[in-house]
Formats: structure tokens, C-alpha cells, sequence
């Protein structure tokens, strides 16, 4: 089922798309004919951006899919498994780089066009503009995989910066420092292997259900003081199912109270935790009866 997330998170995905696709474009032309491999190398980056953006798309789009009865909690993991596919794309594109980089280096080869730097700062300058625009969806909307995309604009933003300092200095020394342009895209290639990292981490929590959300816990049990019947709550653990969050947790009602009553106050607090927090698709509640010794001894623990 599409939500506002989803269509959001999938506008943002297209804002990529095109703007990836123009940019490998103009930086494939001028690479070419402006004599540079960084520039080249930064093609690279952004055709690999339009297919990992693409990835994210589809992953996306199947995440939509409601809960049924293989997958009871949704289809909301595929995106960082998504994430994981991205990060391969950008290890392959990395260890082109730098392979070809180190050929280059060793290789004579002409001084890059001046006018590839012109190219090279409205590329930078768009780049990180598309990194900012990105990113800021990725943390209103919770999605890992967009994130990973944002990193694609960044990583892409520094390549450039890479390239337009290494021919700058080609172009400033002059002869026998035409290679300063493949040293860049050299480095390039490290940084790219570096936000590979930066990406991978978070997923592979989001993954393993690591504990990753205390500050959100904290809020949960803060609200959940107001509903009605509610003595207290123990236990809570939150994990990440796609854009979206699952918490379970335990909640202290009067020992007096009847099956019936329990139940109503479960629902309540379900409705309620969903309704203050549009980010929590789901609330697994389990009711303790109140005890006095056990409700001090936690008390005293916090």
C-alpha cells in the first residue's frame, strides 16, 4: 500500500535518477574530450549512481507491499537490503578507479583541458545541493536506503572535488605533473571505499535488530504515561522495519484489573503511541499486573 512516505521517499528517488543521468552525461563528454581521467572516474561514480538509485526505487516500491501471511510484519527489510546492493556498486566502481588511476600513473599522457574545471565546479555545487536535498528527506522519512543514496551525491561531490584539485595542479605545474589528475581520482576511489562503511554500518544494524533507538525509547515510555489505567511500563524495545518503526512493549496495570480490562488499556496505548508517533507502524503490547516490591526495586534501578 503507497503511503506519503513512500511517494515522497520515490519523488526523491527520481530527483536522483535525472540528476545523476545529466551529470554522467556531461562528465563522460567532458572527461573525453577535456583529456581528463578524473573527470572520467566521476562519470563512473554517477552511472553507478543511476542504477543504485534505480535499486533503491524498486526496493521501495516492493516495501509498499501490506503484511500477508510469509510476511506477517511487512516487506519493510528489503531496504537495507537495497543498502547492501548499493554498497557493492560502489565498491566495484571504487576498485575500477583506482585500478585504471594506477595505470594511468604510469602511463604518459596529455595535460587535462582548463575548461573541465568550469565543468567540474557547477558539478560540485549541484552535487552537494542534491546530497543536502536527499539527506534531508532520508531523516524526515526514516529510510536507510535513501540515505545511501544521499551518500552517492556526496561521494560524487567529493570525486569532483578530488578531480578539481588534481587538475588544477596539472594544469598549475604543467609538464611532468599530468598524473596529478589521476592521483586525485585515486583518492577518489579510497573515499568512495570509506562512505562504503559509513553506509554499510547502519544497515547492517537496522538488520540485525541492534539497539539503536534509546532517545526513542525514552519518548515512548514518556508518553505512555498518558493513557488512562496505565501505572507504569517496563520493558520496551524498538527495531526498524523499513521506513518505519515496531515496538514492543510492557506495560503495569493494577493487579485488580479483569482480562477485559487489561486488553482495553493494550489497545489504548497501541492507539495512542501510533497516533502521537506517525512513525510507528505497529505496537506489540504485553500487560504485567502491578506489584509493589518489583514496581520499587524498578524505580530505584532508574
Amino acid at each position: 500500500m503507497s503511503t506519503k512516505q513512500s511517494r515522497a521517499a520515490k519523488r526523491t528517488i527520481y530527483f536522483s535518477i535525472l540528476g545523476s543521468f545529466g551529470l554522467a552525461l556531461i562528465k563522460w563528454l567532458a572527461g573525453f574530450f577535456g583529456n581528463s581521467f578524473a573527470l572520467i572516474a566521476d562519470a563512473i561514480e554517477s552511472t553507478s549512481d543511476i542504477f543504485s538509485s534505480i535499486l533503491v526505487l524498486l526496493g521501495i516500491k516492493y516495501s509498499e507491499r501490506p503484511a500477508d501471511k510469509t510476511h506477517p510484519y511487512g516487506h519493510g527489510r528489503i531496504e537495507p537490503l537495497i543498502t547492501f546492493i548499493v554498497v557493492i556498486f560502489l565498491v566495484i566502481s571504487a576498485t575500477f578507479i583506482a585500478h585504471q588511476s594506477l595505470i594511468n600513473i604510469r602511463t604518459p599522457h596529455d595535460l587535462p583541458k582548463p575548461w573541465t574545471l568550469i565543468i567540474l565546479g557547477l558539478i560540485i555545487i549541484w552535487k552537494e545541493i542534491s546530497y543536502q536535498v536527499v539527506m534531508r528527506k532520508a531523516r524526515i522519512l526514516n529510510s536507510s536506503s535513501l540515505k545511501a543514496d544521499a551518500w552517492h551525491h556526496r561521494s560524487d561531490a567529493i570525486t569532483s572535488v578530488a578531480a578539481f584539485i588534481g587538475i588544477s595542479m596539472a594544469l598549475l605545474l604543467g609538464d611532468g605533473y599530468q598524473s596529478a589528475d589521476d592521483w586525485a581520482a585515486l583518492f577518489a576511489s579510497g573515499f568512495i571505499i570509506y562512505n562504503c562503511y559509513r553506509i554499510f554500518r547502519p544497515a547492517l544494524g537496522e538488520i540485525m535488530d541492534e539497539n539503536l533507538y534509546e532517545d526513542m525509547v525514552e519518548v515512548i515510555k514518556e508518553k505512555s504515561l498518558n493513557v488512562k489505567g496505565l501505572i507504569a511500563t517496563e520493558k520496551c524495545f524498538v527495531r526498524k522495519n523499513g521506513m518505519y518503526f515496531l515496538v514492543d512493549i510492557h506495560a503495569i496495570v493494577p493487579s485488580e484489573f479483569t482480562v477485559k480490562e487489561g486488553h482495553d488499556i493494550a489497545h489504548n496505548l497501541k492507539d495512542y503511541l501510533m497516533a502521537e508517533m506517525p512513525e510507528i507502524s505497529n505496537v506489540f503490547v504485553h500487560i504485567e499486573p502491578f506489584n509493589p516490591k518489583v514496581y520499587e526495586a524498578m524505580t530505584n534501578n532508574n
